[in-house]
């Protein structure tokens, strides 16, 4: 595998991604940048900016882009200064076309704009739906299990331990909109990273265990 490898992992939500980003981190040990990770511990953090962050996640709000490519920027710049690292998995960005293009100047920047691939995890509308309103979230670390082979027999928690429930705005019009919103907003970004050779298309439909070995073939 060329290192370092910048993996970007981009499908509608309920098609996998993420579960597809944490075995790509632990088979090849690869450093993780999440939008929501970067800025959950930004909330975290009592000064202005902290506080401002906190406030927008606990009521729905959304966070600029600006201050989010701010966090980026900063993480990408601390795993440059680590050197040594195998490779990145960018999760839930860039979720707009502008974002990509933001991203491509920093990964230049960083002298890593020569080694992206872009995954699209597809699966159709009508599977999205119906994974959308059978998944489930842990009351207290809040992980997201999805209803889909082994994790359908799954009463509690496999992080945490802890209960699952369902999530109040998983329902059909609320899948409804998340996908009229892929449509609009990460379809182009999926049409930019076709024409510029970097995107690779799974079906996302399969087994997870199938999604990864199709995962694996294009990763050397």
């Amino acid at each position: 595998m060329k290192k370092p490898l910048i993996l970007i992992i981009l499908g509608k939500s309920g098609s996998g991604k993420g579960t597809q980003a944490d075995l790509l981190i632990k088979k090849f040990k690869l450093e993780h940048v999440s939008s929501g990770d970067l800025l959950r511990a930004r909330a975290k953090r009592a000064d202005f900016i902290g506080k401002k962050t906190k406030k927008i996640l606990n009521t729905g709000g959304l966070v600029p882009l600006s201050a989010i490519f701010n966090l980026w920027f900063q993480r990408l710049e601390y795993l440059k200064n680590k050197k040594n690292i195998n490779g990145i998995v960018l999760d839930g960005m860039p979720r707009k076309l502008f974002e990509a293009n933001l991203l491509d100047d920093a990964l230049g920047w960083f002298e890593w704009g020569k080694n992206v691939k872009a995954f699209l995890v597809d699966i159709s509308n009508k599977e999205a739906i119906r994974r959308l309103t059978t998944r489930r979230l842990c009351k207290d670390c809040k992980e997201i299990i999805p209803f889909v082979g082994k994790f359908k027999e799954m009463t509690k928690c496999p992080k945490c331990g802890g209960e699952l429930e369902k999530r109040t705005d998983d329902n059909v019009a609320a899948a409804k909109n998340r996908l009229a919103w892929f449509k609009t907003d990460v379809q182009p970004v999926i049409n930019y990273y076709r024409k510029t050779g970097r995107l690779i298309k799974i079906n996302g439909e399969q087994s997870i265990e199938d999604v990864f070995k199709d995962v694996l073939k294009f990763i050397k």
